[in-house]
C-alpha cells in the first residue's frame, strides 16, 4: 500500500501537513513568462503556510485541435523547468504522456504527473513508478473513485511509495464536468493523499468549438468546497493574462488573484482541521 503521507522532494503531503499547492501555467509558453509566474508563486508562498510546487507542461499532447499550441517539447521544456527550480528554489512538476519520457523528466522533477486521460495506461504508470519519484495521478473523467484502487496497485507494485491521487471532475453529458466531493473522501481511503484540481474541474471540453472552454468564476468556490471536505493538496493553473493564454485560458486563475484564492482555501482547511482535531 502507498504511504498515507507522501514525500514530495523535501515536502510531506498528507493529513496534518501544510497544504501542497501545485500551480503554474497550463503550458510553457516561453522562458520569461514561465519564470515570472514561478517567482510570483514563490512570493505568495512566503506569506502562507503552503508547500508550493511549480507546474507547467512541456507538451500538451491532448489538444482538441491539430492547430493548437502544444509547447516547446521535452528537451527545451525541461531546460526551462530546471532553470525555474534553480532560480526560485521551487520544486517543479510536469506531466508525461509516454513511458520513455519518465526517466528524463524525473531528473528534473521530484514529482511526475499522469494526465487524467492516461490514468489507466499501465506502461506509463510502471515507468513513472520505476523512477523512484513521487507520482500524482489525475482521476480519469470517466472513472469512479473506487477505480483508482487499480491505479494505486499498479504504482505500488512497481515500486512507487509516494502516490498522490487528484480529483479533476467527472463527465456530465457532453462538454461539461461536475464534481462529486465524495470522491475526495473515497480516494483518500485508498491510502494516498488527495489533491483537488480546481481549474480543470471547471473546464468545458470542446466548449469553444476547436478549443476547450471553461468558467474560471467557479474555481474559487469549488476550491473552498474541496477544502471543507478535506484535501491534502490543491492544483490550479494560473497566468498573468488568462484570456491571452495559449492553452486553458478560460478556466485559469489570473496571477494577480492567486494569493486571494489560496488565502481562502488555507483558511477553510485550517478551520476544518480544527474541528476534526
Amino acid at each position: 500500500m502507498p504511504n498515507q503521507v507522501a514525500q514530495v522532494g523535501d515536502y510531506r503531503c498528507g493529513s496534518g501537513e501544510p497544504l501542497l499547492v501545485i500551480a503554474g501555467p497550463c503550458v510553457i509558453e516561453d522562458e520569461a513568462s514561465t519564470l515570472l509566474i514561478a517567482q510570483r508563486l514563490a512570493e505568495v508562498a512566503q506569506t502562507l503556510p503552503i508547500q508550493p510546487v511549480f507546474k507547467a507542461s512541456f507538451d500538451k499532447a491532448n489538444r482538441t485541435s491539430l492547430d493548437s499550441y502544444r509547447g516547446p517539447g521535452l528537451q527545451r521544456g525541461l531546460e526551462i523547468l530546471d532553470r525555474v527550480a534553480r532560480q526560485t528554489g521551487l520544486p517543479v512538476t510536469t506531466d508525461i504522456h509516454e513511458p520513455q519520457q519518465a526517466a528524463p523528466v524525473a531528473e528534473v522533477c521530484p514529482l511526475l504527473q499522469i494526465p487524467a486521460f492516461l490514468a489507466r495506461q499501465t506502461d506509463l504508470l510502471v515507468a513513472a513508478a520505476k523512477t523512484g519519484r513521487a507520482v500524482t495521478v489525475k482521476k480519469g473523467q470517466f472513472l469512479a473513485p473506487s477505480d483508482m484502487q487499480h491505479v494505486v496497485e499498479k504504482l505500488a507494485r512497481s515500486g512507487c511509495e509516494n502516490i498522490l491521487l487528484c480529483e479533476r471532475g467527472t463527465f456530465f453529458g457532453y462538454g461539461r464536468l461536475v464534481n462529486d466531493m465524495q470522491s475526495l473522501i473515497r480516494m483518500r481511503r485508498l491510502g494516498a493523499p488527495v489533491v483537488f484540481d480546481a481549474t480543470h474541474s471547471v473546464q468545458e471540453p470542446g466548449g469553444l468549438g476547436g478549443v476547450t472552454g471553461g468558467n474560471r468564476e467557479m474555481v474559487q468556490p469549488l476550491a473552498r468546497a474541496a477544502a471543507a471536505v478535506g484535501i491534502d493538496g490543491l492544483f490550479l493553473e494560473t497566468h498573468p493574462t488568462p484570456d491571452t493564454a495559449l492553452s486553458d485560458g478560460p478556466n485559469m486563475v489570473a496571477l494577480d488573484c492567486l494569493a486571494a484564492v489560496l488565502e481562502q482555501v488555507v483558511a477553510v482547511r485550517q478551520l476544518v482541521e480544527g474541528w476534526t482535531a
